[in-house]
């Protein structure tokens, strides 16, 4: 068998993927107290784990670093990705969303338009498929302030429950996709590891029905 080196997402989608692992009885104990470690080898399974950003997540995937990756949609959609996305884990749930403040009439504006956000590949093709040319400021602090501020028009932006959108006076106008926290291959990994990298996939994949299951 050939050793699977596997990226996570650093944060909350760590927590959540180790919380999935463990439950499948992977020897995932010296992630959960990993104390300043960023590389951990699995105590049962021939697997190297390491700890990464987001979009280095993708990067390490993409280069072979790693075989496997677990990182969000939002990242996904944002970067330049050249893996397989093979499985959906129904965790990190929240959704990209358009919003303004209720005055702005965004959708019915004539003239530039000006969108800030976190994510201008998205926001871009979004206004795109609605016929709309706007002009995209990215912006990497609190894009909420952008519109108060007069900097734009509008947003593109992550929305979990909604409450700071509401407590800046922001109203949402459209949904643009959901988002949830995926499983990536490398394109090499999936053929030279496959029955590897497969065993992995469908453990999870297993997880996910179970916890499915659990909360109908």
């Amino acid at each position: 068998m050939m050793g699977l080196s596997i990226a996570l997402t650093k944060g909350r989608l760590e927590k959540q993927t180790v919380s999935m692992l463990e439950g499948l009885g992977y020897g995932i104990e010296a992630l959960k107290d990993k104390g300043r470690a960023l590389v951990f080898k699995d105590s049962i399974e021939d697997i190297q784990y390491f700890l990464v950003k987001s979009n280095d997540c993708i990067t390490y995937v993409n280069h072979g670093v790693a075989d496997i990756g677990v990182v969000g949609k939002d990242t996904i959609l944002e970067n330049e990705n050249d893996t397989y996305e093979l499985l959906d884990l129904k965790i990190g749930k929240c959704k990209f969303i358009v919003a303004s403040l209720p005055q702005n009439q965004l959708f019915s504006k004539v003239g530039h338009i000006k969108i800030g956000t976190k994510y201008p590949t998205v926001a871009k093709q979004y206004f795109l498929s609605k016929g709309m040319d706007v002009e995209i400021i990215k912006i990497d602090g609190s894009v909420e302030l952008a519109p108060i501020l007069g900097l734009c028009d509008g947003i593109v932006d992550i929305m979990e429950t909604g409450t700071t959108l509401k407590e800046n006076g922001l109203v949402v106008l459209d949904t643009v996709c959901d988002i949830s926290a995926r499983v990536i291959v490398n394109k090499a990994s999936f053929k030279l590891k496959h029955s590897e990298v497969m065993k992995v996939i469908e453990d999870l994949s297993r997880k996910v029905n179970a916890d499915v299951d659990t909360n109908l």
